[in-house]
């Protein structure tokens, strides 16, 4: 399945060694997925939606309400997704972008920073999520968060600081506000990096955090499932 990844950043150099860049995180998340980079924050486009099966999209250290170029292009280019019918994944801002390119509103949390391990609620159950489960945990890494849902959305999941964890628009876009493609070793190295931004209380809370369970290979499952792709405990 040709699966375009829309690069909406790139790792800090200090932090290669952990991970590599988003390319490389992605490929380790989602090893059943031929990927296609397309680098649209240097500039460099698809011709069209046309040109792969599904499209992931990734975080960014910019906000989707930023006045540049190809964040204006990544608008234009999400609601070609969607006419297309075409599968789409966001993590982070790719999922603010979900929102805000087809209606909905992303601001500056309220809550400030969201970091570390945070614990998601099921509200609604698809069939792509499977298996089960209640809850679940993933890495945050962000400031920003959807405040108001486009048309034709449904939230999947929740938490306390971030109700819009988990949400989809139709039946074939998915936007996810958490990093399920991180490691906890480079969560706590951008963490430890961004201290001042966070705050000291709450980065403290966090690196407390970081000793719970990530439910990585969940998400990987529904991820995988939510694009048709074959899975191991198919």
């Amino acid at each position: 399945m040709k699966t375009g990844l829309l690069l909406c950043d790139h790792v800090k150099p200090p932090f290669l060694d952990i991970q590599g860049d988003y390319p490389d995180m992605f490929r380790a998340f989602l090893p059943e997925l031929a990927f296609t980079d397309y680098d649209i924050c240097r500039g460099h486009y698809p011709s069209s939606a046309a040109v792969c099966d599904v499209w992931i999209t990734t975080g960014s250290v910019r906000s989707v309400y930023d006045d540049l170029g190809w964040i204006h292009w990544l608008k234009d280019f999400v609601g070609e997704i969607q006419h297309s019918g075409k599968k789409f994944v966001g993590t982070c801002f790719g999922h603010q972008m979900l929102a805000e390119a087809l209606g909905g509103k992303v601001l500056k949390a309220q809550s400030g920073w969201s970091v570390g391990v945070h614990t998601f609620e099921v509200l609604h159950k698809a069939s792509w999520m499977q298996p089960e489960i209640p809850t679940f945990n993933l890495l945050m890494m962000c400031a920003d968060q959807v405040v108001q849902l486009p048309p034709d959305s449904e939230v999947m999941a929740s938490a306390p600081d971030c109700p819009v964890g988990m949400f989809t628009v139709g039946k074939n876009m998915l936007g996810i506000q958490a990093h399920p493609e991180f490691s906890v070793k480079y969560e706590k190295a951008v963490m430890d990096s961004r201290v001042q931004l966070i705050g000291v209380e709450k980065w403290e809370k966090a690196n407390e955090s970081l000793s719970s369970p990530v439910d990585q290979s969940l998400i990987k499952e529904w991820v995988l499932r939510f694009l048709e792709v074959p899975t191991i405990s198919a």
